[in-house]
């Protein structure tokens, strides 16, 4: 049985709303100084907005990161790049007020010092499990986010239905299918024995979540929807059980509820909902 999904509270979000502060009273304080003045404040309040823009998604890269047994360091580092901003933009706003281009240096590196201490930077380095090597970590960061994207296009299709119950279900076999992800990203080797889960498997659960929604939008049909929710279920029961195989190192042929979770993946809806024959 999956973990409930859990929400997440944003880290740092009052400071980061505390951030826009400066950029409102930075275009008050400058609308009745002269023009070179005003350009000055309005793009220190630019800088300062995007700052904290950048921050709020770079607290949120932190967190997918350190979530994962297994990550790779953020593309672009938001959380510095804010720093800067931060910098400029004080400075910027000490020179709207009259301050000399020293002072205002002075202002930007110890506004960007702050900065850097509230928040930190951003993560400098891969995460990756003891004795994997980069080939083996490139691998794996393929094929699980070709299954997170997977699981996003599987959850966007049924959530447009706007139907709770079916919201939910889903959200349960993504649980579980994520439960199956931390594993393989806690150990590496389990990936040959997980491929076609992650691949073919969730492929197919997608492929059969547009269909059914596209049916299902249009005809209603109880019937169709009683047989996605048993697909579901059955996904859902052969990813937890690939999952507890792993956990207890056993190595169980399972070729055959391979093959049984292939053919339900493959076996159509025929016009009135129910399976082709």
């Amino acid at each position: 049985m999956s973990k409930p999904h859990k929400a997440r509270v944003a880290r740092g979000g009052a400071r980061i709303n505390l951030m826009y502060l400066p950029g409102v009273l930075l275009v008050l304080t400058s609308l009745w100084a002269g023009p070179t003045a005003l350009a000055f404040g309005l793009v220190g309040a630019v800088l300062w907005a995007a700052a904290a823009a950048l921050t709020r998604d770079g607290l949120a890269a932190e967190q997918a990161f350190y979530d994962r047994a297994f990550a790779r360091k953020p593309a672009l580092p938001r959380k510095i790049i804010a720093c800067a901003l931060v910098g400029i933009g004080t400075g910027l706003a000490a020179l709207a007020h009259g301050i000399g281009a020293g002072g205002a240096a002075i202002y930007g590196v110890i506004a960007a010092a702050l900065h850097l201490a509230a928040f930190g930077p951003d993560p400098l380095h891969d995460r990756l499990p003891e004795g994997v090597d980069a080939r083996q970590s490139d691998r794996m960061a393929r094929v699980v986010s070709r299954a997170e994207e997977h699981l996003a296009a599987m959850h966007a299709t049924i959530a447009a239905l706007r139907d709770r119950a079916l919201n939910e279900q889903v959200v349960a076999f993504e649980d579980t299918a994520r439960h199956l992800i931390e594993r393989i990203e806690a150990d590496p080797r389990d990936l040959v024995g997980a491929r076609r889960y992650l691949g073919v498997y969730l492929m197919g659960a997608r492929d059969a979540s547009e269909k059914f929604a596209a049916h299902y939008a249009r005809s209603q049909s109880r019937a169709a929807r009683m047989e996605y929710e048993a697909l579901l279920r059955d996904l859902q029961q052969n990813f937890a059980a690939r999952t507890e195989k792993m956990l207890q190192d056993d190595a169980t042929d399972m070729s055959i509820e391979i093959e049984v979770l292939r053919e339900r993946l493959q076996r159509p809806l025929s016009p009135q909902g129910t399976e082709a024959p």
